[in-house]
């Protein structure tokens, strides 16, 4: 999923129904959890495997304080 993806403006957190932000795998960490949609608001992970969000509730995955503000700078311009 690329960041201009017109995907990205209709899909929605399955929780609370609000806007995610697209969260593309880092070049330098290749081990690391891969693409992945977040909602700041609840601190959710959402994956997306071979291009494919998986926006079910159980496919959420809780962040910890400190990823979340790890996270809040990579979606911040």
């Amino acid at each position: 999923m690329k960041p201009d993806d017109p995907l990205l403006k209709i899909l929605a957190c399955p929780l609370d129904k609000g806007p995610l932000h697209l969260l593309a795998q880092e070049p330098e960490e290749p081990e690391g959890p891969g693409d992945a949609l977040y909602n700041p608001r609840l601190q959710r992970r959402y994956p997306i495997v071979d291009g494919i969000p998986q926006l079910l509730p159980s496919s959420g995955e809780q962040v910890t304080e400190d990823e979340h503000e790890e996270l809040l700078k990579r979606i911040t311009p």
